[in-house]
């Protein structure tokens, strides 16, 4: 029988901010889902967004405001079949990607704690160890990186910087990102 870890709620604590770049747009890298792409850090922590929000807030706006949008226009019409097949794919990737990251947990042994380990809320707080947060973005961006984790229609997935540093902090994050791009290789 496989031992079960229970994840309380997470109690408030303070939210990490990455300080502000006075660098031009010239030290821009390469550009990804993620948006422009600075040289400094790990580039999963330059959006600052992510690191105020854990959660699927943005996302959701994307897929509130279609849904928005849908409702506003005649059943009849072809726009309105457009935006109710873009919210069909918008929700399909999202739940392909919650699917691959608990078919690696599941193997990585976290029969029990999937589903915890995968909730993020509102509520959800990143730990008060800076190390874990930087480490979790950069196994993140190698996950970008290296594997098709992420479909390219997924967009950008700050949830999943929660998730990694919960498996940063369960000392699982490495091993999670070897098994990811094992499963998952980076196609092309």
């Amino acid at each position: 029988m496989v031992p079960c870890i229970r994840f309380l709620p997470s109690v408030p604590s303070r939210q990490h901010e990455v300080a502000p770049n006075d660098s031009s747009d010239s030290d821009t890298n390469g550009e990804s889902f993620l948006g422009p792409q600075r040289s400094a850090g790990p580039r999963v922590l330059q959006d600052k967004g992510m690191l105020e929000r854990p959660t699927r807030e943005g996302l959701d706006r994307e897929l509130q405001t279609f849904i928005s949008m849908r409702d506003q226009t005649d059943q009849a019409t072809e726009e309105w079949e457009k935006l109710n097949y873009d919210i069909h794919t918008l929700r399909y990737a999202r739940r392909e990607v919650r699917s691959r990251w608990k078919k690696i947990l599941l193997q990585l042994g976290y029969q029990c704690e999937v589903d915890a380990l995968l909730c993020v809320s509102s509520q959800s707080q990143f730990s008060h160890e800076e190390e874990h947060l930087t480490k979790a973005a950069e196994l993140l961006e190698q996950l970008l990186d290296h594997t098709s984790l992420f479909p390219a229609e997924t967009g950008h997935q700050s949830r999943y910087l929660c998730v990694m540093e919960r498996l940063v902090s369960l000392d699982s994050a490495e091993e999670f990102v070897r098994l990811a791009q094992k499963k998952y290789p980076k196609k092309g």
